[in-house]
């Protein structure tokens, strides 16, 4: 009864507990994920909620039904248990009743795995894979070239189903990554896929990668081509040295291609619009339920006068929407394509002292003139879906790709 009752409060108390300190901003790299979030350690012992009011809940009777529960479970239950995993999922069944998407509990483990920083280096097999956060179907949407999934055989549109023989179509897609594909460096690794209705079992070899998250070229003498794949700690880099390239290059104009990003890191994206804006102009805000917050803006004495188009899509996601909100709002871009994911809502990781950890969305952010687009996304200035077929090809020939014509024929205006 104490051990159950220590449990039990010790996750009331994280859950409402006070963080502290702030070491920390991390995000996933594949994946529909956190806008930019925060590993905050709690105070040892603390407990009470940053307000200060008193927890709603009465724990004499949560505590009363949890120990009638689980003497049920052990008496009468048919198969094993295990404590751990009971212990854990009261913890995850209290963030799912905040009927909040994004909130979650991590053992751990998974907490370990969350918090590894987004440089750019792993080791993968070298795709990109989106989640429905409703159904939790996890879908391909990039695979890298010259990557291990190229050479088993993966291909956009695809989607998972299992990892090394493991049923993965209920799990996070920050555990799926995380634990199951991912892992050490040459060791094989199989994942069966829905593909046009039938089951796929596919095979590749894990290596260390290092995604290039920004490709670049020039399509004419005066049209520079950027393509950001994902927001890594290497991308603001990789951007400015593309930008600078292309303007060496005798660039005028400028396509840069958002599509199937789906975000990442917050200081990589600031960091890239900074280096295109005048200085005093704001990028993006970020306010918690009291409407406080801090606001971002350009400052690092740099900015490119240039017409610009960006492109993007429904995978187009939370980075890339701050990206492409400010360009808009500063009537710095026309956007072609169309609407974006719509995820603008900030998630921040809490570390409890035993190691694991709770997601819990603490902000919204807006666009500069102050547009909340979560759950409505960016509506693209120049409309135009993706011609059927195209979707599922690892590199669509840019002469066939619609859009990109699209993005060329607004600029040419």
């Amino acid at each position: 009864m104490e051990q159950r009752n220590k449990f039990w409060k010790g996750v009331m108390a994280g859950v409402f507990a006070t963080a502290f300190v702030c070491l920390a901003a991390v995000a996933a790299s594949v994946g529909i994920y956190m806008f930019g979030s925060q590993t905050l350690t709690r105070a040892e012992g603390s407990s009470g909620t940053a307000s200060g009011e008193a927890v709603s809940l009465d724990m004499d009777q949560v505590n009363k039904k949890l120990d009638v529960i689980l003497d049920l479970i052990h008496e009468v239950y048919l198969f094993d248990t295990d404590p751990s995993l009971e212990e854990a999922g009261i913890y995850k069944g209290l963030m799912y009743s905040l009927g909040d998407l994004y909130a979650d509990y991590y053992t751990p483990e998974e907490m370990k795995a969350m918090q590894e920083q987004t440089t750019g280096e792993y080791c993968g097999i070298g795709a990109q894979i989106s989640q429905d956060r409703l159904t939790n179907v996890s879908t391909v949407i990039k695979v890298y070239k010259d990557s291990p999934a190229e050479a088993g055989g993966l291909l956009p549109g695809d989607i998972l189903y299992k990892v090394d023989g493991q049923d993965v179509t209920a799990m996070d897609l920050e555990m799926i990554v995380d634990q199951h594909v991912r892992g050490e460096e040459n060791t094989p690794v199989s994942i069966t896929v829905y593909r046009d209705g039938e089951e796929v079992e596919l095979s590749m070899t894990r290596r260390k990668l290092e995604i290039q998250t920004v490709e670049h070229e020039m399509l004419d003498d005066k049209t520079g081509y950027l393509e950001v794949t994902e927001f890594d700690t290497v991308t603001a880099d990789q951007f400015k040295a593309g930008m600078d390239q292309l303007t060496s290059q005798g660039m005028e104009r400028l396509v840069l291609d958002l599509r199937n990003n789906p975000g990442g890191e917050l200081n990589a994206a600031v960091a890239m619009i900074d280096y295109l804006l005048p200085d005093g102009e704001t990028i993006v805000s970020i306010a918690d339920k009291n409407g406080e917050g801090e606001t971002y803006s350009s400052e690092d004495g740099h900015q490119m006068d240039l017409p610009v188009a960006i492109l993007v899509n429904g995978n187009s996601a939370s980075a890339s929407e701050v990206f492409t909100g400010a360009m808009k709002d500063h009537e710095r871009a026309v956007v072609v394509g169309t609407t974006t994911f719509g995820k603008g809502i900030v998630q921040s990781l809490y570390t409890l002292q035993d190691g694991s950890g709770i997601k819990l969305t603490t902000e919204h952010y807006y666009t500069p003139d102050g547009t909340d687009i979560h759950g409505a996304g960016i509506e693209p200035d120049v409309t135009v879906e993706l011609n059927e077929g195209l979707e599922t090809m690892i590199e669509i020939p840019k002469d066939q790709d619609n859009q990109l014509q699209a993005a060329l024929e607004a600029l040419n205006q």
